[in-house]
């Protein structure tokens, strides 16, 4: 078999990228994602904002024994990790739901206008 016998994807024209863009279907894509994004990312800019200021300026809040060595910062510090896994797992289930779902339909649309 050469490569001749493979069936070949279309690609769409620079145009044709142009008008995709500027539709309907898109702008509401753009306008989802941007719906999780920025509050999830202002929500966790504020988090770690304050737990930086809490171990600047907190010292003996901070430092205050929980269970043996384990202290409020570390619980906190560690917090900051956690969060990280939370929002990255919210993120991919929110993709697999509510964005691959559209990135595929447009994606159709944009492969069948031929």
């Amino acid at each position: 078999m050469n490569s001749q016998s493979h069936s070949r994807k279309r690609v769409p024209t620079e145009a044709e990228f142009i008008a995709v863009e500027k539709s309907d279907d898109f702008q509401h894509l753009r306008k989802t994602f941007r719906g999780f994004a920025f509050p999830v990312t202002v929500a966790f800019l504020a988090w770690y904002l304050f737990y930086i200021v809490v171990a600047t300026y907190a010292y003996d809040f901070v430092t205050t024994p929980v269970i043996g060595v384990i202290n409020i910062g570390m619980i906190l510090g560690l917090a900051q990790f956690a969060t990280a896994g939370l929002i990255t797992w919210a993120y991919v289930r929110f993709a697999d739901n509510k964005l691959d779902p559209e990135t595929a339909k447009i994606r159709q649309q944009m492969e069948q206008e031929a």
